[in-house]
């Protein structure tokens, strides 16, 4: 018997896992912070207007509380395929296997997170990165609506992000 799948959602997973979940759980990830600190060229933006995308950003003394998914057993290959898909369309993702803390004990999950050598990697304070999102549609939809779907998740699992709520109220504030 193998070790289960689990992935750690802390963006867009959260709301829209694209793979059949057996359990999720609270997760907590030490050394990493959740950041609008990856230009969106793709889902969010476009090469000529580039959105932004939430990315886990390494940073000492961090943390990042989040979602960790067992995948159903059995669709453990598709699951992969399928996120790859969806997390590597550009090379600014790593995809990691790292250890997250849950209520029930810790388990090792596959994350996604920010190449900082990537070109589409941006650091941007929050009035700016609130400008690009209220602006800025892929092809995924609107980058607005990425920000409120995970805003809104973050809160009804009573994950309090206080950046991710400021910026949900000042992209309001200037559309």
């Amino acid at each position: 018997m193998h070790a289960p799948l689990w992935v750690f959602g802390y963006g867009s997973l959260i709301w829209d896992p694209g793979f059949p979940v057996a359990e999720r759980r609270i997760a907590r990830l030490d050394g990493w912070h959740r950041s609008f600190c990856m230009r969106s060229i793709h889902h969010r933006g476009t090469v000529d207007h580039p959105g932004l995308v939430l990315a886990l950003d390494r940073a000492e003394g961090a943390t990042c509380t989040g979602v960790a998914f067992r995948v159903t057993p059995g669709e453990e290959a598709a699951t992969l395929n399928a996120l790859r898909e969806r997390e590597l369309v550009s090379s600014a993702y790593l995809e990691m296997t790292l250890p997250v803390a849950t209520d029930t004990g810790p388990v090792d999950a596959l994350a996604y997170v920010i190449d900082p050598d990537h070109v589409q990697y941006c650091r941007l304070d929050c009035e700016e990165q609130a400008r690009i999102i209220a602006s800025a549609t892929g092809g995924r939809g609107l980058n607005r609506d990425y920000l409120w779907s995970t805003a809104a998740h973050l809160a009804d699992l009573g994950i309090g992000d206080p950046d991710l709520e400021w910026l949900a109220t000042r992209v309001r504030d200037l559309i």
